[in-house]
């Protein structure tokens, strides 16, 4: 059996994606001069994003846990039911006594069969595939 590579969709990982492919060199750098310009921009304006989020993420309330029971819902305690002590034993081992069965026999591979008459043995031993 071989394994295959399967695409994204099935990553239980985050669909990131890789670097990004330009149509040509110049198409990369006039988007390269835009973003820096774009940024350039922010900055005179007073607006400076990876400032302001790292501001935003500090200001955050940090995450607390608080487990309460509601009012009403108290478990009361019960107790467990006493069924009493049985020990355990283990059964007795299982004996044939009867006559019918001579014997058991194995016929192909291991196929255990059961052997009635002294003919039936001769027939399972000359048996082949």
């Amino acid at each position: 059996m071989t394994m295959h590579l399967e695409g994204p969709w099935l990553s239980t990982t985050g669909k990131k994606r890789g670097p990004k492919k330009w149509a040509s060199a110049e198409a990369k750098r006039k988007a390269e001069m835009l973003d820096t310009m774009w940024k350039e921009k922010l900055r005179a304006m007073g607006i400076e994003q990876e400032a302001k989020k790292r501001r935003r993420s500090l200001s955050a309330e940090s995450l607390t846990l608080k487990v309460t029971i509601p009012p009403g819902r108290e478990t009361p305690y019960i107790a467990s039911r006493d069924t009493g002590w049985i020990p355990c034993t283990t059964a007795t081992n299982q004996e044939y006594t009867g006559t019918k069965v001579k014997g058991i026999g194995t016929m192909h591979k291991s196929n255990a069969v059961p052997i009635f008459s002294d003919e039936e043995a001769v027939e399972i031993s000359t048996m082949r595939r």
